[in-house]
């Protein structure tokens, strides 16, 4: 494989169900390296989230990769730490014993950000999967951060306005950093691309895909499956049935696959509130109208509106069943 068709990885996250298994899965792809992982608060502390991090790269046998510690709370604000969905631990609080990630980086997440993006330009793709806190705080450091990163995929934000009468899941990683949200949609980029809950939301990982992870006898299938049935134990009071969204697995497969993009837009991104929840939301409506207010001038964003769910919900459970030669 040559280097221009490798990928080479940072990953920043909140280390929850669904971030330990985009993290696995990058893992088990050939054609991804991953160069760092910075860690925030968001599904669970940020503690929890470098003791998951360790736990799952310990799993995938990539223990010497790169961490960092980040924040542990939103730039203004308390943080909202999702227990209730992710366990008190972020992983379903299937173990007793925590662990610790070995190759411990001196610098915080927002500073080692700032250090790669500036060490290699145009080199590491940057995938933030958690609030964005660390992103806005490093923006502060170095304005021009997301033109340093050779493209930035975000999990994150609602795609345009939905249609009369939906209503959307509720975005945690939008939610958590209103202000960290919006300074990274408003600065200067090479590409970024946002893969938001409108469509990750119907991306599922059913039941038949949790018993193919179990059956696999692996010891990537049998975590992975572990942990999933956790996020179904939540997710079961929403559909009645024990699924779950792919969430950031998604986003981790489209910054790889983007040819798995079947519809999409590019514009300006806003933070917009209810009162009850904050959003990232692209400024049209659902049927590509301009928004009834006026808009806050941005860079275009790559805003996902659809995706093959069947290519990627196959390349997910395989790869996480077990990565020939990596386990």
């Amino acid at each position: 494989m040559t280097d221009a068709s490798l990928r080479h990885v940072i990953l920043d996250t909140d280390t929850g169900i669904d971030d330990a298994l985009a993290l696995l899965y990058l893992a088990g792809r050939p054609d991804v390296e991953i160069s760092a992982i910075t860690s925030v608060y968001g599904n669970t502390t940020v503690d929890s989230a470098l003791i998951n991090i360790a736990r799952v790269l310990e799993v995938a046998g990539l223990d010497d990769t790169l961490v960092a510690r980040g924040a542990a709370g939103p730039i203004d604000g308390e943080p909202r730490i999702a227990a209730h969905v992710h366990g008190a631990d972020g992983l379903g609080d299937l173990w007793s014993e925590p662990i610790a990630p070995k190759n411990m980086s001196s610098l915080s997440s927002a500073e080692l950000l700032v250090e790669l993006g500036r060490s290699r330009p145009g080199y590491y793709d940057l995938l933030p999967v958690g609030p964005l806190t660390n992103l806005g705080i490093a923006l502060e450091i170095e304005p021009n951060l997301l033109t340093l990163f050779r493209s930035v995929v975000i999990m994150g934000g609602s795609g345009p306005f939905p249609p009369l009468g939906v209503v959307q899941m509720v975005d945690a990683n939008i939610h958590n950093d209103a202000i960290a949200a919006a300074r990274v949609f408003a600065s200067p980029r090479r590409e970024l691309v946002m893969v938001g809950v409108n469509v990750t939301a119907g991306t599922i990982v059913d039941e038949q895909a949790v018993q193919a992870l179990h059956r696999a006898g692996t010891k990537w299938g049998t975590f992975s499956a572990q942990v999933l049935e956790a996020y179904m134990d939540f997710y079961q009071v929403a559909w009645g049935r024990r699924v779950s969204p792919a969430h950031d697995g998604l986003a981790a497969a489209l910054l790889v696959q983007p040819e798995w993009i079947t519809k999409s837009e590019r514009g300006p991104v806003n933070i917009t509130t209810d009162g009850f929840a904050t959003r990232a939301h692209l400024m049209r409506t659902a049927n590509g109208l301009p928004v009834s207010w006026e808009t806050t001038p941005a860079p275009d964003t790559h805003v996902v509106l659809d995706v093959d769910r069947e290519a990627f919900l196959a390349d997910f459970v395989r790869v996480l069943s077990g990565a020939p030669g990596r386990i």
